[in-house]
């Protein structure tokens, strides 16, 4: 064997390491904590039962009958009753001595029967694992015999979305809780006040949406070119809090919570354009809602008391809307520059003997963490807020990187993982070159969220239950439709949910990406939700050295087709239609080019991936 034979043995291994592992397991997203897989099918037929046993019970076999009338046109029939009744059953067992934040459930799957139980909670991931695990196979409607026991490795599992910068319509808003909670995740962090544009309505104070929610026009350029590309077209908007009620209801009955942020003491242009006394001076302003993207130097004053009363009534208003227990109050990117001029500000600093700016900002979060919880609340703030010291009962979302997460975890706080660096969906997917305009820095494909631990190395065990969950943040510059935001969304979510919910040594990426993904993808598909593409596994955008190939692809959507040419353009339905490997012998000083394109069911594309073959 020469080392020429060897060399490209190695290489064949590293094009078709994918396709080697295969799993018995079903494709359910997110991997459960344990599943064993059995012999045999439970088949839903029109003589089956759904058994319930109070009205917790009788919701999920509800939520379990309308899914499969709507997708398989099978009228399941409800009834009261016990597990042993001898018929082809589907028993939910409501335990509600569970306590509420327990998200467990069993899922006991034979021949004969299932028995799924858990509290309401667990309950409902229950009954959305069934959703995934129902297959159709020769006209049958049935289910993989098993036996799980699952519950989430993170108590909060969300995303942040921005609406802020773009505002989307409520039916939007109400199509990503659904899919969160098909995925298991519980957090909708929804932000709702920028430089901006000001997002909720406020009975006490109407100019916040009068004038805060609308600006005179839009940055259409790249978010650094700061100082060009308006396009000087009115844009804005709010949600009423009759809209905002009905989105709270839908996302209970979901089990989603809904976390409001109301940003401070920064991001603030769009309320100080509408109540301009609450900027530093003694007659600031005026003020118009940002147009340009980035960071602006006039914030809320510190010094003045009307401001803390202007914000205790907003979070007033703000907190009989959402239940949920933190309340997410910003904290990001404050400049101090109008702070250190300001007279009220500086006796503020005088007064209360702080050591500078930072400890000012301090002084602000604290006092405002004071309010929310004399309302029996909690507040979270972005990473900032640790500076010039910590609020003492706040949690931190740790954005700017892992490390801020981990001194708030070694001071006992609590804290969400956010980072930029693995699960911003803001951030390009793919070739900058090749994909829509985003933000000018940060790559973050799937493959690197998949990767993503959010409990780092190097804390404690018990600093290490204070990291207790992961969210992913989807700022809106330049998203200025909802289809954009399904296409920076899907399938990161996906991935999102998997390092959420499942034990890190249960994720297995060559599992998900070839097995469970391709399926969801599928299902996906047939929606009418906007997605990227991924590319054919198998086949990445690199060169290889060697003399002979053999290529082996498969499709990340089921049911997708893949197609390649060597004639350096881009893959067309012309080209060939790859159904087996693909074999490439090369004469010495020879290259070649290979691309490949997967078109969906639905007529979706991926973007061209590129390979490159060289025979030095």
């Amino acid at each position: 064997m020469n080392c020429r034979y060897i060399l490209t043995s190695l290489l064949l291994l590293i094009v078709s390491a994918y396709s080697l592992a295969q799993s018995p397991e079903p494709g359910v997203i997110p991997m459960p904590a344990t599943m064993v897989v059995k012999d045999g099918y439970f088949t839903i037929a029109p003589h089956t039962v759904l058994l319930y046993t109070d009205e917790p019970s009788k919701k999920k076999a509800a939520l379990f009958a309308s899914f499969i009338l709507k997708n398989h046109g099978v009228a399941l029939a409800q009834e009261k009753g016990s597990k042993n009744n001898g018929k082809n059953s589907i028993y939910f067992s409501h335990e509600p001595r569970r306590s509420d934040k327990d998200e467990s459930y069993t899922l006991l799957i034979d021949p004969a029967n299932i028995v799924v139980s858990g509290n309401e909670t667990g309950l409902f991931y229950g009954v959305q694992t069934m959703m995934q695990l129902v297959e159709r196979n020769n006209g049958n409607i049935r289910l993989k015999c098993a036996d799980i026991k699952d519950q989430p490795r993170f108590a909060y599992r969300g995303i942040m979305q921005d609406v802020g910068y773009h505002i989307y319509p409520v039916s939007f808003i109400k199509s990503q809780i659904e899919m969160l909670a098909k995925y298991k995740m519980n957090v909708y962090h929804w932000h709702l006040t920028e430089d901006h544009g000001w997002r909720i309505e406020i009975k006490k104070y109407p100019r916040l949406t009068s004038v805060g929610a609308y600006r005179a026009g839009s940055q259409v350029s790249h978010y650094i070119d700061s100082l060009s590309g308006i396009d000087h077209i009115p844009y804005g908007g709010f949600y009423t809090q009759d809209e905002i009620r009905d989105i709270v209801a839908f996302a209970k009955e979901r089990h989603v919570t809904i976390i409001p942020e109301i940003e401070l003491p920064g991001h603030s242009m769009a309320a100080l354009a509408a109540y301009p006394q609450l900027a530093c001076g003694d007659k600031p302003g005026p003020f118009k809602v940002a147009e340009h993207w980035g960071i602006y130097d006039d914030v809320y004053c510190a010094g003045k008391e009307n401001t803390f009363k202007f914000l205790e009534d907003v979070l007033t208003e703000v907190m009989e809307l959402f239940p949920s227990e933190y309340i997410h109050i910003g904290g990001d990117e404050c400049p101090k520059d109008r702070w250190k001029v300001c007279k009220y500000c500086q006796k503020r600093i005088k007064d209360q003997q702080l050591k500078d700016e930072f400890e000012l900002q301090s002084y602000f979060v604290k006092r405002i963490e004071k309010f929310v919880n004399s309302k029996g609340r909690k507040i979270i703030g972005w990473d900032e807020i640790l500076e010039g010291g910590l609020a003492p009962n706040a949690a931190v979302m740790s954005w700017r990187n892992i490390e801020e997460g981990i001194k708030a975890a070694k001071q006992q706080h609590d804290v969400v993982m956010a980072p930029q660096t693995h699960v911003y969906f803001d951030f390009i997917q793919g070739k900058r070159e090749l994909e829509p305009l985003a933000i000018g820095w940060g790559y973050n494909p799937i493959e690197k969220v998949l990767a993503f631990d959010p409990t780092p190395a190097g804390l404690s065990k018990e600093e290490k239950k204070h990291i207790i969950g992961v969210e992913a943040a989807i700022w809106t510059e330049h998203m200025d439709t909802h289809r954009k935001v399904e296409y920076m969304l899907y399938p990161r979510l996906m991935a999102l949910a998997e390092i959420a919910w499942t034990r890190r040594e249960r994720i297995d990426s060559v599992n998900f990406f070839e097995q469970r993904l391709p399926l969801h993808l599928a299902e996906l598909d047939t929606t009418d939700k906007l997605y990227r593409v991924p590319g054919p596994i198998g086949i990445k955008d690199t060169t290889l050295y060697g003399v002979e190939f053999r290529i082996e692809m498969k499709a990340p959507v089921t049911g997708a087709k893949i197609y390649y040419n060597f004639e350096g353009q881009d893959a067309r339905e012309t080209d060939f239609l790859y159904d087996k490997p693909v074999y490439i012998v090369l004469h010495k000083g020879e290259r070649r080019q290979l691309k490949a394109v997967v078109i969906t069911p639905s007529g979706k594309r991926s973007i061209n991936t590129t390979m490159y073959f060289i025979n030095l």
